[in-house]
């Protein structure tokens, strides 16, 4: 069974082609084909798809380049040379058998044997694919490299030796250019960052290497990669660069602050200044009892929002909510933490969850802030958590528990990033923004396959508006019956 998810594409009031397995759509079954309809509103750059059901997502992937409208210029110097790289993961096992014995176990599953740039994980010890992704290069040429996290479940960063990236765009939105030597990418994340050849001759590592600032065990491999200089003989040493250490969290910090909306007459940055809906989040772990988890001893690992572990129904939620069927889900999930404690301080003595197939409504067009709060429940963790059907404004983040009546003095409302994919930061908060403009049912779940398996997800009902061109268009014919 397949589903595939256009991961980012912002796809007004055609759910239907969204992908996520039993949210928009329930799976292609083997033999069988679907077609994609939709189009895609007001967005060029970076973006990829993928199998958005269990862990197939670990092979079956790749990117999807919008190009601007023909007449159209970048908003910075055209590049001569554009080149996507996949930043992925290699796995000796089966990943279904990895999470099918995780859940099984109620413990974590292992974690991937090495990391990949295009596919090859590069000169690693034990590993076949010696060579490794090679982007060969001229003196004075620019290189715009369309950068994607594909990985199941690890933050990477990304640098080349002897050169400086210079940051243009993030998700498939211009940002204000910057320039780095270290990029820090989530899974589901994508960055365009332009690379100048500035050297006459030469091989310089490019390095993806894991971002964990968590007692959490990581595939520690680096994947490695060659900028080669053409000219240089295949026998030339090459350039190495040092590696950030796993949790160099000021040096992904200094990356994440950095990133600002171009705001420009041409690309505003249209912020919502009203709120309708004031949200607060908890996004963590618990556990739950499970007496068949001989290996958990009696519990398992679970993953919540607001302490509710999500229960995947057995009918796509936007099929049940268009042809009204009761019974498939509800539209009481809380929008705010049932229970309050020192979410980013000493845990509480219970740590299980509810569960339950919750929505939140939205009105078509109102305006959400959502609070994504870390909670320190087993471990405090970095979360990428992606919003489909939309994308939203970054306007603050910072450690410890969010303070309403202090912090929002300091949110961006000016110039802040805009995203799909954002990271909640280890034992911090972060605040998004964002229209209710796209009605349907549109998913949210954290982007590290592990914990949206345990269920760290929910999904957003946004209500249809007044005419035909404010509502959801009727399902395809084709639609995939569960």
């Amino acid at each position: 069974m397949y589903l595939y998810g256009r991961h980012g594409i912002r796809q007004l009031r055609t759910g239907w082609a969204d992908g996520p397995a039993y949210i928009t759509q329930c799976p292609i079954q083997p033999g069988q084909n679907y077609v994609y309809n939709f189009t895609i509103t007001g967005q060029r750059g970076t973006l990829f798809w993928h199998a958005h059901i269990l862990w197939l997502r670990a092979t079956v992937h790749g990117a999807i380049v919008i190009l601007p409208k023909l007449g159209v210029p970048y908003p910075f110097p055209k590049p001569d040379v554009e080149q996507v790289v996949i930043l992925g993961e290699w796995w000796k096992s089966d990943t279904e058998a990895v999470i099918n014995q995780a859940l099984k176990s109620g413990l974590a599953p292992n974690v991937s044997d090495a990391h990949t740039i295009n596919g090859h994980p590069g000169p690693i010890s034990g590993c076949q694919s010696q060579g490794g992704f090679q982007l060969s290069v001229e003196n004075g040429k620019s290189y715009m490299l369309r950068i994607i996290n594909a990985a199941l479940n690890e933050e990477l960063f990304f640098k080349i030796a002897g050169h400086k990236l210079t940051v243009v765009e993030v998700d498939a939105i211009y940002v204000k250019p910057f320039t780095t030597d270290t990029i820090v990418i989530a899974p589901g994340q994508t960055t365009n960052a332009i690379v100048t050849a500035t050297k006459n001759s030469g091989k310089f590592m490019m390095a993806a290497s894991p971002f964990m600032d968590s007692p959490i065990t990581v595939d520690n491999k680096t994947a490695i990669a060659t900028l080669h200089y053409t000219g240089t003989l295949a026998t030339s040493p090459t350039t190495l660069t040092a590696t950030p250490p796993p949790n160099a969290t000021a040096t992904a910090n200094n990356f994440i602050d950095s990133l600002r909306s171009l705001n420009s007459k041409s690309f505003p940055a249209n912020v919502p200044l009203k709120v309708d809906h004031s949200l607060y989040f908890t996004v963590g772990l618990g556990i739950n009892a499970c007496p068949t988890c001989k290996a958990g001893n009696g519990s398992r690992v679970v993953a919540d929002i607001n302490n509710v572990t999500f229960v995947m129904p057995t009918t796509a939620l936007l099929q049940a909510h268009y042809f009204n069927q009761k019974g498939v889900f509800t539209t009481d999930f809380p929008g705010n933490p049932p229970v309050s404690f020192n979410y980013t301080g000493a845990p509480p003595k219970n740590l299980g969850t509810t569960s339950g197939t919750k929505l939140y409504k939205l009105e078509y067009n109102s305006t959400v802030q959502l609070v994504l709060q870390d909670t320190s429940i087993i471990a405090p963790e970095n979360h990428p958590v992606h919003l489909h059907g939309f994308n939203f404004f970054a306007v603050g983040k910072g450690l410890g528990n969010y303070n309403p009546k202090v912090d929002p003095n300091k949110f961006n409302l000016v110039d802040p990033v805009e995203r799909n994919t954002i990271g909640v930061p280890s034992g911090g908060w972060v605040a998004i923004r964002f229209r209710a403009d796209n009605p349907g049912v549109w998913f949210m779940h954290c982007h590290l396959e592990i914990h949206t398996s345990w269920g760290l997800k929910m999904a957003f009902l946004v209500e249809n508006g007044k005419g035909t061109n404010e509502s959801i268009l009727p399902p395809p014919v084709d639609l995939p019956k569960c």
